[in-house]
């Protein structure tokens, strides 16, 4: 069992910058992929980062890549999803992910077995 904690989110303007962590606990997570997904009002959650278990192999939505850097510190058993040049339309419940196994990254909602409770990130215009 995989317990997560999102932390991080909050109110910020366009353009600017925050950073998520997400603390796991409970299991071997040096072993896990991890994801974030996202969930605006109204919408479905979507795919928006992947991390291999070793962190060696990244995968970015479209809609963020070259804005967004995931990474993670198997020592601290913590997943960081860095935001930049936020924008509006990136305001969304965003949730950690974590899967039993796998050696590479994974971007479906079904292919994840642990799901933390999700932190707010609010993008002002």
């Amino acid at each position: 069992q995989v317990q997560l904690v999102e932390s991080g989110g909050g109110l910020v303007q366009a353009g600017g910058s925050l950073r998520l962590s997400c603390a796991a606990s409970g299991r071997t997570f040096s072993r896990s992929a991890m994801a974030w997904f996202r969930q605006a009002p109204g919408k479905e959650r979507e795919f928006v980062a992947a991390i291999s278990w070793s962190g060696g192999s990244t995968y970015y939505a479209d809609s963020v890549k070259g804005r967004f850097t995931f990474s993670r510190d198997n020592a601290k058993n913590t997943v960081y999803l860095l935001m930049n040049s936020l924008k509006p339309q990136d305001t969304a419940v965003y949730y950690c992910a974590a899967r039993d196994g796998g050696s590479y990254y994974y971007t479906k909602k079904y292919e994840y077995d642990y799901w933390g409770q999700g932190t707010q990130v609010t993008v002002s215009s």
